[in-house]
């Protein structure tokens, strides 16, 4: 397992390197533009030349890009749907010049809209994506449980994953804190283990490239995405080590999105720390 944290690319593209190693990360995540506009960043062959030189001569073992929130893949508006192809273009692009493992995207909301329509439009924009780029894969990330938001259980992701045409360039994201606050069981091995082979049997675990760390601020089936830092929230230090060491996991990117001390996210104490549980965990299952 690869455990890391999101960090910034202020600066330039390649700050984000540096980033993470300071955190002490195996993995990064980053956004490929401003997450609160739509205006793409404006990346050319010498940033990603940069990025690359310094991602080689790193400890690190992974890159994956986090797709701005403003995306909303199954929005009937021309206009959203517009900007939603055109950003997820644009990620899966930079996700291709920087060899990204793949672009987390939150397909978006349907808000009162029948399922089964919401899903084709989201399969049909990702589809446009993938078309328009050469290879990173698109991650669709599960949610919290509320019902508008795409991806609330294992049922609907694996309706995003046929409706996006299911090749080798569509896979998951799974966040602990989003399925815990879904109603998942995840805190003890055994529960999770459970949760784990119904994700096996519903989409493939074949599918599965990325894990988001955090705790949750709000009880197990509260319906609400609330992160909060590792140990700090309501699935704890034991919820989190269990999570770390379920052994389907190896070999993945665990990335942190937690708020950290200062609201300013993951500081270099909680990836030690989510290290740490990590080997707790193990140790524990062995």
């Amino acid at each position: 397992m690869l455990i890391g944290a999101h960090v910034s690319t202020a600066g330039g593209l390649r700050n984000a390197v540096d980033r993470g190693v300071e955190l002490g990360c195996e993995a990064i995540q980053i956004f490929h533009q401003s997450p609160r506009a739509w205006r793409p960043t404006s990346y050319g062959p010498d940033d990603f030349e940069a990025f690359n030189e310094a991602f080689a001569a790193s400890p690190l073992g992974s890159t994956v890009i986090h797709a701005v929130y403003l995306i909303n893949t199954c929005s009937p508006d021309p206009e959203i749907r517009a900007k939603s192809l055109a950003s997820l273009t644009h990620a899966l692009r930079i996700g291709d010049a920087i060899g990204a493992d793949g672009v987390v995207l939150h397909a978006g909301s349907r808000k009162q809209d029948p399922l089964d329509e919401a899903v084709a439009r989201s399969g049909e924009l990702v589809r446009e994506a993938l078309a328009e780029s050469a290879g990173c894969p698109v991650l669709f990330e599960n949610t919290a449980g509320t019902s508008g938001p795409l991806g609330r259980d294992f049922d609907e992701l694996a309706m995003l994953v046929e409706a996006a045409g299911g090749g080798e360039r569509i896979g998951l994201c799974i966040d602990c804190c989003h399925l815990f606050a879904s109603g998942f069981d995840i805190v003890s091995p055994e529960a999770l283990g459970g949760v784990v082979d119904d994700l096996d049997r519903t989409v493939g675990l074949d599918r599965l490239r990325c894990l988001h760390v955090n705790d949750s601020a709000v009880p197990q089936g509260a319906n609400r995405d609330k992160h909060a830092s590792v140990g700090k929230g309501e699935m704890g230090k034991q919820g989190i080590a269990t999570f770390l060491s379920e052994p389907r996991f190896d070999g993945l990117p665990a990335l942190l999105e937690t708020p950290g001390p200062d609201r300013r996210g993951p500081d270099r104490a909680e990836v030690r720390l989510t290290k740490k549980l990590r080997e707790q965990g193990l140790a524990a299952r062995a």
